[in-house]
């Protein structure tokens, strides 16, 4: 009886000393896998194309434009990141409002926060959300209907970007919540939206 009493108090002791062991190895190799160990904070530029439109009442008299964009980008840790860039797009408005080539010319800078892990050492998707300002400058035809115009908004963005090395290439969409914007009131003065939906692809560098 002594002894297995001895051998069933030692088995009790062996296995309270594995669990938290195996617990840590665990954790450990989660850690790797999501790369979440101790990095210097990695900075860079990224560039981006990409096609957007104007949502709600808005959207369905101007149509989807092109983008173009520059960002520069922080990795302060593992899982946070930081952007500030500027967003130039041209989108065109409906030909029976103005005539023909006439467009909204959208230009904005902004900040955005970005998390998510890096997976694999290579994937790394994220969600973001910030603030910015959007400066609107119609074409001269479109001016008898259209205003210069500063609106606020807060970006919120979703996407992944894959790691070459130093290099990145990534995807993202970004539904744009504007507010105070007015370039819009002498054409509907009752117009419900003018929020910004685009999607864009990104090509850059961390160093």
């Amino acid at each position: 009886m002594k002894i297995r009493s001895v051998m069933g108090a030692l088995a009790a002791a062996t296995v309270l000393c594995a669990g938290p062991a195996l617990a840590a190895v665990e954790a450990t190799q989660v850690s790797r896998r999501l790369n979440l160990e101790d990095q210097e904070t990695r900075v860079g530029l990224d560039v981006r194309l990409g096609l957007g439109a104007l949502q709600g009442d808005i959207g369905r008299e101007t149509g989807t434009g092109p983008l173009l964009g520059i960002a520069a980008g922080a990795q302060l840790n593992p899982l946070l990141g930081v952007e500030v860039g500027y967003e130039g797009q041209r989108l065109p408005i409906d030909d029976r409002l103005v005539g023909d080539g006439e467009a909204l010319y959208r230009h904005n800078v902004g900040l955005l926060a970005k998390a998510g892990p890096l997976i694999e050492r290579h994937w790394r998707p994220f969600v973001g959300a910030g603030l910015g300002l959007t400066y609107f400058n119609p074409s001269d035809g479109a001016e008898v209907l259209f205003n210069n115009d500063v609106a606020g908004e807060v970006p919120l963005a979703a996407g992944v970007d894959y790691n070459f090395g130093n290099i990145f290439a990534g995807a993202r969409a970004t539904y744009r919540l504007m507010f105070d914007e007015g370039f819009a009131d002498d054409a509907f003065p009752n117009a419900n939206g003018g929020n910004l939906l685009n999607a864009s692809i990104t090509l850059g560098g961390r160093f």
